[in-house]
């Protein structure tokens, strides 16, 4: 089974913390996948710290998932997880990590305890990496 990586959870893997293994493992296994705008997400964040920028150009490239490109129907399936996700704050990037995961019958990784809440009524996996 394949794996949207949520931003948070690359994030964690970046920065080794706490989940960061689990992350590191399913990148491993060769069956992850990541939106495009989450790789923007993980960028801009690790920008925010000060990271140079020549090695923010290679972040995306050396993270073990296949980045996919936010088309229009990733577009689509994310507007339309709005009224599901608004009670909960999700931004458009998790929406589009959702909206992917949806779109490929994948399971969602993502440090995000409340997404736990949104597995039923969006019939996915979602596991959060942090204890």
């Amino acid at each position: 089974m394949n794996h949207v990586l949520d931003a948070s959870a690359v994030l964690a893997w970046i920065l080794k913390e706490p989940g960061s293994e689990r992350v590191r493992e399913l990148m491993e296994s060769g069956n992850c996948l990541l939106s495009g705008v989450n790789a923007a997400e993980v960028v801009a964040k690790l920008a925010d710290k000060d990271r140079p920028a020549a090695a923010l150009r290679q972040v995306v490239a050396h993270i073990g998932a296949e980045c996919i490109p936010f088309d229009a129907a990733q577009a689509t399936e994310a507007g339309l997880l709005r009224p599901l996700t608004r009670h909960l704050g999700l931004s458009l990037g998790d929406r589009a990590c959702l909206a992917l995961a949806r779109l490929r019958g994948a399971a969602v990784i993502t440090t995000d305890r409340p997404w736990l809440q949104l597995a039923q009524p969006l019939g996915l996996s979602i596991e959060c990496i942090r204890p």
